[in-house]
C-alpha cells in the first residue's frame, strides 16, 4: 500500500477528514486495537507533519532514557506519560513506557501501550515489503529502523549497505543474498 504523504498531509490537518489527526489520535488511545492499517500509517507518518513531537536530542526524552537506564520505573513512568501527551505515536517514548510498565509488573497498562505500538507496527509494515527500493519500508528516523529490524528479526549477522535516495536514505540489510529495503525519511517539511 502505497504511502501518499501529501494526502496524509492534508488529512490529518482537515477537521471533517476520517484521517483528521486528533479524531485518529482520539481511537488510538481509547481503543488502539480498532485502528485499520490505513489509520495506523496516518498516525505513524502524519507525525512528520506535527510541531510538537519530541525527538531522542530532546532534553526531556534524554532524562527519560536516563531514569531508564538507572532502572527507576516509577519515574520512567512519570516522565514517559508526560512525553506520551505531548507525543502519543513516539515509538521510543512507547517502547521505555512498555518496559517500565513490564518492569512494575502493570499488566493492564502494558497491554494498552503494547496494542498502540502494534498498531504502528502494522502501520510502517503496510508501507511496503521490503524486497526492493520501489517497495522498501518506510521509516521515519533511523531509531524506528532498528526497532522495525527487531520486529523482523533482522539482526547483526546482516550487513548494511546504504543508498542516498532523494528525499531520504535506503538501508539495504543482507544476508545469504536476501535483501531487505529499509527507507528512512527525511520530509523536510
Amino acid at each position: 500500500m502505497k504511502v501518499d504523504f501529501k494526502a496524509i498531509e492534508k488529512s490529518i490537518k482537515k477537521a471533517d477528514s476520517p484521517y483528521n489527526y486528533d479524531k485518529l489520535i482520539f481511537k488510538y488511545k481509547g481503543f488502539p486495537r480498532s485502528l485499520d492499517s490505513i489509520e495506523s500509517q496516518y498516525l505513524y507518518y502524519g507525525r512528520n507533519f506535527r510541531n510538537d513531537k519530541i525527538d531522542t536530542s530532546d532534553e526531556r526524552f534524554k532524562n527519560l532514557a536516563e531514569a531508564f537506564k538507572q532502572n527507576n520505573f516509577e519515574e520512567c513512568i512519570k516522565q514517559g506519560k508526560a512525553l506520551y501527551d505531548k507525543d502519543p505515536t513516539n515509538l521510543d517514548v512507547l517502547l521505555i513506557l512498555l518496559r517500565a510498565y513490564d518492569s512494575l509488573k502493570d499488566g493492564n497498562n502494558f497491554m494498552h501501550h503494547l496494542s498502540q505500538f502494534r498498531a504502528l507496527a502494522d502501520g510502517i509494515k503496510s508501507s511496503g515489503d521490503g524486497k526492493s527500493e520501489k517497495t522498501a519500508y518506510l521509516v521515519n528516523s533511523v531509531g524506528d529502523e532498528y526497532i522495525l529490524l527487531n520486529i523482523l528479526n533482522i539482526g547483526q549477522d546482516y550487513t548494511r549497505g546504504s543508498v542516498p535516495a532523494k528525499d531520504g536514505m535506503f538501508d539495504v540489510w543482507e544476508k545469504e543474498g536476501s535483501k531487505t529495503y529499509i527507507k528512512v525519511l527525511y520530509l523536510n517539511l
